[in-house]
């Protein structure tokens, strides 16, 4: 991997850039003074010390023990360090992440519930429109159509009657309009809708990652307006939406939005395909990181329970994964999602 692609994932995970250059010096000089890692990161005293203070933190770095050098390095001491192993100090730093996430979506969602409840009673300037029934597919259609640059959205079912949906994005994204979606791990299992709706999407350009589940079903478009569903639990019932126009919940949203995008993993990058790895091994991998059930990847991929087992099994070695959160962060790592 290289080292523009290990701070992505270094910063992905929460460790800030000062912290990101260190561990990277680390893996060139260490064991080394830390004195000679400033000096390599340009880092001054303070900084060099919160820096490495914040991969000791999290498990990634430590001072020497005698054992940790050979002949012609550095001689251990307080101040000689090195990289540890990751495994442990990479858990940490996906709770943490999961943990920030759950802060955000509570704090977020709590704020919008409260916003729902009160129904725009204050509102008499058309910031928040509501919208119900046959309206809402003519609604969303034109949202699509009027998108200039981004799409930035949350999706989780139950999903709205709306069969030109999938042909509306694609459409979209061969104008040009970027488009990030952060999809529930519903969205995987619901039948038909991984082969129907989101592969296309992904391989037309789409940015796709996965998070267990999603606070709210969400469509932001450009800088303008969103569109919201009262809430998940609610939308197949009621069948209605809010078109929020740029007000403090707009934001709100946005910010809702990007955490979302940070904490989640990949689901399709656009790296080139490793050789040798077969397409319903990268299915697989897709699914699994997306926290898809045994079943629904059974399902997914037309095989018997044991027909998966097996190639997880390969997959795993291949990899030197110890079981399967190793083998989705491995393989995210290798570029195989």
């Amino acid at each position: 991997m290289t080292h523009a692609k290990l701070g992505d994932s270094l910063r992905l995970l929460g460790i800030g850039e000062p912290a990101v250059r260190v561990y990277l010096a680390l893996l060139e000089l260490a064991p080394a003074p830390l004195s000679a890692v400033g000096s390599a990161t340009g880092l001054g005293a303070a900084e060099l010390t919160s820096a490495y203070g914040e991969l000791a933190d999290a498990g990634l770095a430590s001072p020497t023990d005698d054992g940790a050098y050979k002949a012609g390095d550095a001689a251990p001491g307080p101040d000689v360090v090195a990289p540890l192993p990751p495994a442990a100090g990479l858990e940490i730093l996906a709770r943490h992440r999961a943990a920030e996430l759950e802060e955000s979506r509570l704090a977020v969602g709590g704020a919008f519930e409260s916003f729902r409840r009160r129904r725009l009673a204050t509102y008499d300037d058309h910031l928040v429109e509501v919208v119900t029934g046959d309206a809402v597919g003519p609604r969303m259609r034109q949202a699509w159509a009027s998108a200039r640059e981004q799409i930035r959205q949350l999706e989780s079912p139950p999903y709205f009657p709306h069969p030109g949906a999938t042909d509306d994005a694609l459409a979209t994204l061969a104008r040009g309009v970027t488009q990030r979606v952060v999809y529930s791990r519903e969205s995987l299992e619901y039948p038909g809708r991984l082969e129907e709706a989101i592969e296309p999407c992904v391989e037309a350009g789409e940015q796709a990652r996965v998070l267990p589940s999603v606070p709210v079903k969400l469509v932001i478009i450009d800088e303008a307006y969103a569109l919201v569903s009262l809430s998940i639990r609610e939308a197949d019932v009621h069948n209605s939406m809010l078109v929020v126009q740029p007000c403090g919940l707009l934001s709100a949203l946005v910010a809702l939005f990007e955490q979302s995008w940070r904490s989640a993993l990949p689901f399709h990058g656009r790296t080139t395909r490793p050789g040798g790895l077969p397409p319903a091994d990268r299915r697989l991998l897709w699914l699994l990181a997306g926290g898809a059930s045994d079943e629904v990847i059974a399902r997914e991929l037309d095989i018997s329970r044991r027909t998966l087992f097996r190639r997880l099994q390969i997959l795993m070695a291949r990899l030197g994964a110890a079981n399967r959160f190793q083998l989705a962060l491995q393989a995210q790592r290798s570029g195989w999602l």
